[in-house]
Formats: structure tokens, sequence, C-alpha cells
């Protein structure tokens, strides 16, 4: 039970990061490029103290940390640019099943077969995902923040498969992110952004993502990946894009159609399926 309530609150942060990010943005409180440098920063500062007042080995340089800290940066950086052009719904769709996808390969790579109930549980979800988040046919198809996505859910995939092996993951995730913030600023410099334009209400967004919903979420999901195979750890993560839906409507005043409700049915039922193989 206490692993199930552990995972389920990594899924919360996840999809709170979706609602800080799109509520900086949108609101233009804080340019894209300018929220990931100030997520990765706030979020190293925040898992460093923590790391330093328990006193633990904050290692840098060994391989999964500095292979961690690429993939981060590649999910932040994609992430972020990729809803400069792309409806969100879409953007969400893609991530997650490119998160998923990849996280099924490199474990197949690796030995692991998921067995016939996971992958119709993961179908199931995914199909749900698709119903509850893929536009209207006349909808424009943003190609380039397609890629974007796409990107940034295959530096999530490699970035959660690196974290099966670590021993201490508070410590591996401070690692990671210290490593990342000269990679997002470098990448944020090269384009021009400016923090001198980030608003108050953008820094406290930007902040919150990064040491709270960033840093702790990731910091608990590392805590948890060794205890959950990868099939599970990928299709679990498809419920993001429908918690973030929810959370949108309670929050932003976002309609939920009544697809979303088949599509959401859909996607709990999915994972139970996967969850099964467990039990």
């Amino acid at each position: 039970m206490r692993l199930i309530l552990l995972t389920g609150l990594t899924m919360v942060a996840f999809a709170a990061n979706s609602i800080f990010n799109r509520l900086a943005v949108d609101s233009g409180a804080a340019a894209p490029l300018d929220f990931a440098v100030l997520r990765v920063v706030s979020g190293a500062v925040a898992l460093i103290a923590l790391v330093l007042w328990q006193r633990r080995d904050l290692t840098l340089w060994r391989a999964p940390r500095l292979l961690g800290a690429g993939a981060l940066t590649v999910y932040l950086v994609g992430f972020s640019l990729a809803y400069l052009t792309l409806d969100a719904g879409l953007g969400a769709l893609i991530l997650f099943a490119v998160v998923q996808m990849t996280m099924l390969a490199l474990s197949a790579l690796r030995g692991a077969r998921a067995t016939l109930r996971q992958g119709i549980g993961a179908a199931i979800a995914l199909a749900g995902l698709a119903w509850v988040l893929w536009p209207e046919p006349d909808a424009p198809m943003a190609v380039a923040g397609a890629a974007l996505m796409a990107l940034a859910g295959l530096g999530w995939g490699i970035y959660t498969m690196i974290g099966r092996g670590e021993a201490d993951p508070l410590a591996a995730t401070a690692a990671n992110f210290l490593l990342a913030v000269p990679l997002v600023a470098a990448v944020a410099l090269w384009a021009g952004a400016d923090p001198a334009q980030v608003t108050p209400a953008g820094y406290a967004l930007a902040i919150a993502s990064g040491a709270l919903t960033s840093g702790m979420g990731y910091a608990l999901w590392y805590s948890v990946l060794p205890r959950i195979d990868a099939s599970l750890a990928a299709t679990v993560q498809l419920s993001v894009p429908v918690i973030a839906l929810v959370l949108g409507a309670l929050l932003l005043g976002e309609a939920v159609a009544a697809r979303a409700l088949v599509g959401v049915s859909l996607v709990i039922g999915g994972i139970f399926l996967t969850l099964r193989k467990s039990a």
C-alpha cells in the first residue's frame, strides 16, 4: 500500500509540473527556456541543501550521474520549447507515449519481457490517453513542436531507466540537477533567453516546479523505481496527463468533456491490469 501511495504522489507531482509550466508560459510570466533554467536551478539548490543536511555523499563524476544529467537536460529543454507551438494535450500524449515506448524498448534490450497482461494493459491505457488528448481532426499539427516533445519523451524515458540502478535516489537526483544546470543554461543563453523578463509570478511558479514537484518529485520517483519493473513504471506514467487534465479543470477552469471521462476510465483500467502482474 505504501508503494502505491508513493507512486501516486509522484504522478501527481509530475502532473503539477505541467500545470506550473502552462500557467507560467501561457500567461507570459516566463518564457519557456527561462522557466527551464529557473526550474533546474531551484531544484538543484533544494536537493543539494537536503543532501548536505543529511550528510550524504554527493558524487558527481559517475557515468550514471553524467548520463542522467544529459537525459534530464534533453527532457527539460524539449518539454519547455515544445509548448511554444504544440497543444498541451497533444504534447502530453506524445511525451508519455514516447516515454512508454522508450522504457519498454530499453527494458527489452536488457532481456526483460512484458507479459501478455502487461501488454494488454499498456495498450488499453495508451488508447484511453489518446481518446482523452487527441485533438479534433481539423486541428493543425505542429511538426517542430511534436519533434521536440518526442525528444523530451526520449530524454525522460532514458532518465527513468538510469534511475533504476541508483542506490541513493536523493543524492542521484541532486547530482543530476546540479550537472544539468550549466547544460540547460548554455542552451538558454544560446537561444537568447533573458531571466530579467520573468515576472515575480513566473519566478514563483518556476521555483515551485523546480524545488518541489521536480526536485523532490524526481527523488521520490528514483526511490520507487527499483521496487517496480520497467513495464509497470512506463504504464503508470500514462496516468500523468489524465491527472493534469483533472487538475486543469479544478485549478484553471478548463472544461472536461464526456469523452474525457471515458478516456480516464480506460487509462485507469489499463493501469489496473498492469498492476495486477505484481499482485
